[in-house]
């Protein structure tokens, strides 16, 4: 049976870092929806293009496209036998559409491990988060710092803070995140696939957590 994994939690809360440690782990391929749409605009894809022109005039990308894109992802051969989804569904009518695309593959979601954490600790951990200007390599001014402060370690660009990481905005993409996805979280524990995980601990410990969870 394939095993599918909806990984659900808040910014900062290591979801990316986790989703690249499980994919060594198990073998599964990492789909990103971020990364989806990166690689479709950049490769002007016939979707890339479409979500282009929603990006162009500051308007969010419709469901449809981003089901669009999801779907294109995992009918592919490397997701056959399962796959790790970070960042969708968003929402339950976006759950509803992938139970629909995994339906057509003989297969559902198997696990939704949903990774918190208190409010303080992600704005720690997301706050101090230095971006290089070249190629979006990432540090931290505390947990990982470059070598030469303001330069980035693999290409010698500059390092900056982008809006996004400010504590403040922060803080409020947490609140946003909570909001919107609430209903998810709810849609999941009432299928019986959610499983609550503490984000706070160490990477090694969380990593732990979440094979065993996908063991059961």
């Amino acid at each position: 049976m394939p095993t599918y994994i909806v990984l659900l939690g808040p910014p900062g809360v290591g979801k990316g870092t986790q989703a690249e440690i499980l994919a060594q782990r198990t073998e599964l391929p990492h789909v990103s929806s971020g990364d989806l749409f990166r690689e479709n605009m950049k490769n002007r894809t016939a979707l890339g293009k479409r979500a282009q022109e929603y990006v162009d005039k500051g308007d969010l990308v419709p469901d449809d496209l981003t089901i669009a894109m999801v779907k294109d992802r995992l009918d592919q051969p490397d997701c056959k036998l399962g796959a790790i989804l970070d960042g969708f569904p968003r929402t339950p009518a976006q759950a509803e559409a992938l139970h629909g695309i995994l339906t057509a593959h003989g297969a559902d979601v198997s696990v939704a491990p949903f990774l918190n954490a208190d409010a303080d600790v992600l704005v720690k951990r997301v706050s101090g988060r230095l971006t290089c200007r070249a190629e979006g390599h990432i540090y931290h001014e505390t947990f990982n710092p470059p070598k030469t402060p303001g330069k980035c370690d693999l290409d010698g660009s500059e390092l900056y803070e982008r809006e996004d990481d400010k504590a403040d905005t922060v803080r409020r993409r947490i609140r946003v995140y909570l909001d919107q996805t609430s209903p998810l979280i709810e849609f999941y524990r009432s299928k019986g696939k959610l499983i609550e995980i503490d984000g706070a601990r160490s990477i090694d410990e969380v990593t732990a957590s979440l094979l065993a969870a996908i063991g059961k």
